[in-house]
């Protein structure tokens, strides 16, 4: 059985998803000889400049981090060679490796991601897979090709996503899930027990960068849709519509099933889209295209973060929000 201390990792990452999978072959014990992240950026309002999740993990654990814009230089080819890695392990890492990279480890480059592959191969797999409304998603741990995730499978593990799980949720969820099966793969690899699978490509998605202007919603919309978007997007850039002439964000919902025992029932049936049917205690309920939906948290451009228990006093049955 092949030692974890004697297989040289490189491993490759930047946020937290990356760095909990880092942490899973540290404590596994693999010999982790260098860690790759995409360089510190600024943060905040104050534009800090932050290292990300990964490179803190390997510094805690005394691992050297290089932080290149791209791989695409000679200057990253020697140094990944210098480093004799017998694998290279990728997990968010957020750029594609070039052929020479992916040719130097003796037992190629792996990677892991959020996603049942062929489904979703992209760099946004678990928001769109929110915001879509997908009741199930999963890890794909994978050879690296030339291609976008288009490499062969080597293990696969579902997870369900809950109808209320927004994605950072999610994200951790499957972070979690990744580690908890990504040292056996490395080891099973390098043993010669695993068997890649070929992806069907006919059955391949795309899942591209979240753009800003997908957080816009309107309350025509369906409620689940709304709330699809709004669990979707609430790190960023935020759920927003129009309310009069202010931005309104919102962060968290939920999709009404039953209204309130004492609801309008006039109203809720001929009120148009956006107009508020229920307003009381921690209870704002919006009419939608189809349905209802519970604002729990939002947001008024220039304002604060509040909860619906905040402000539903402030809104009356027949307001349009």
């Amino acid at each position: 059985m092949t030692d974890p201390r004697d297989l040289r990792i490189v491993f490759m990452g930047t946020p937290e998803f990356a760095a909990v999978n880092l942490r899973a072959l540290i404590s596994a014990g693999f010999n982790v000889v260098l860690c790759c992240c995409q360089p510190d950026k600024p943060v905040g309002r104050k534009q800090i400049l932050t290292p990300p999740p990964v490179k803190v993990e390997a510094e805690k654990s005394g691992i050297e981090v290089y932080q290149p814009a791209t791989l695409r230089t000679d200057e990253a080819f020697v140094k990944i060679s210098e480093a004799k890695p017998d694998m290279i392990v990728t997990a968010a890492y957020g750029k594609i490796l070039p052929v020479s990279i992916l040719e130097i480890p003796k037992y190629g480059c792996i990677n892991c991601h959020g996603s049942l592959l062929p489904e979703r191969r992209g760099s946004a797999p678990v928001q769109r897979a929110v915001m879509d409304g997908d009741k199930v998603t999963g890890i794909t741990i994978m050879m690296m090709a030339e291609g976008m995730d288009t490499g062969d499978m080597l293990v696969q593990k579902e997870l369900p996503i809950g109808p209320d799980m927004h994605s950072d949720e999610l994200m951790m969820a499957l972070a979690e899930l990744s580690a908890s099966i990504l040292p056996k793969a490395v080891t099973d690899l390098a043993e010669g027990l695993l068997t890649p699978v070929k992806q069907d490509d006919s059955k391949a998605t795309y899942c591209p960068p979240i753009a800003s202007e997908e957080g816009h919603f309107t309350w025509d919309l369906p409620a689940s849709v709304i709330h699809n978007k709004v669990r979707a997007l609430s790190s960023w850039p935020g759920a927003f519509t129009e309310s009069g002439d202010r931005k309104l964000k919102i962060y968290d919902s939920r999709v009404v099933s039953e209204l309130p025992e004492h609801t309008d029932k006039d109203l809720a049936d001929k009120a148009l889209p956006g107009v508020i049917v229920y307003s009381k205690g921690q209870d704002l309920i919006i009419k939608c295209g189809d349905g209802f939906l519970k604002i729990l948290e939002l947001q008024f451009a220039g304002g604060k973060r509040l909860a619906s228990r905040d402000v539903a006093h402030n809104y009356k049955p027949g307001q349009t929000i």
